[in-house]
């Protein structure tokens, strides 16, 4: 049985959260995954994208819900 490909796709860079020593960048990024739906992503990528590692994607609505939860743990702790 062949191996299936799973294609990535940057449909918008938003930003870039950190930078390694050895060059990977955690980055906030539009994706498509196999041509599906553009989702919100946080992952580790080569300076080049052709590698990454797991990380977590969501929908518009859990993005949404993200924000709200990091507004009130942010003013939590500047208290």
């Amino acid at each position: 049985m062949a191996k299936e490909s799973i294609t990535c796709e940057i449909k918008r860079h938003i930003g870039i959260l950190s930078c390694s020593t050895s060059g990977w960048r955690k980055e906030f990024n539009e994706v498509s995954w196999n041509g599906g739906a553009q989702k919100y992503d946080i992952r580790d990528w080569s300076a080049d994208h052709r590698y990454n590692k797991r990380a977590s994607t969501m929908t518009r609505e859990e993005a949404e819900a993200l924000y709200v939860l990091l507004g009130k743990e942010l003013k939590r702790d500047g208290e």
